[in-house]
């Protein structure tokens, strides 16, 4: 009984990588992890802590353009935080803020997302 298992754990594998690679995602990292141009992708230019956070929760940015965006929205959507990037450091006060997860996007000029991340916040 084993045996047709195992085949099956195979069969379910092979569909996911060839799913992976016909939408082109597969295709996409291969082409982040060998061209050099692409690193920046992948590197995190934003650090958020701590997290869970209770009463304050600071964000750190590095290599930020002036001209980008940092916004905070709610878990169903409300816009809680909507200002330039003025500083690397950036700290906020949760007292207005529930019990919850919170999602950050540090846009640009043109109103493309650069990175987004998620924080949650316990009272």
């Amino acid at each position: 009984m084993r045996f047709p298992y195992f085949k099956m754990k195979k069969f379910y594998l092979f569909f996911v990588l060839l799913s992976i690679m016909a939408t082109g995602s597969f295709a996409q990292l291969v082409d982040c992890a060998t061209n050099n141009n692409n690193l920046d992708v992948i590197v995190k230019i934003t650090k958020f802590y701590p997290n869970p956070a209770t009463s304050v929760i600071n964000f750190e940015f590095e290599g930020l353009n002036k001209s980008y965006t940092f916004q905070i929205y709610n878990f169903l959507g409300k816009k809680m935080v909507d200002e330039p990037i003025s500083a690397t450091k950036l700290s906020y006060n949760l007292d207005n803020y529930y019990r919850g997860l919170y999602i950050f996007q540090v846009r640009d000029r043109g109103g493309n997302i650069v990175e987004s991340g998620k924080f949650q916040v316990v009272k």
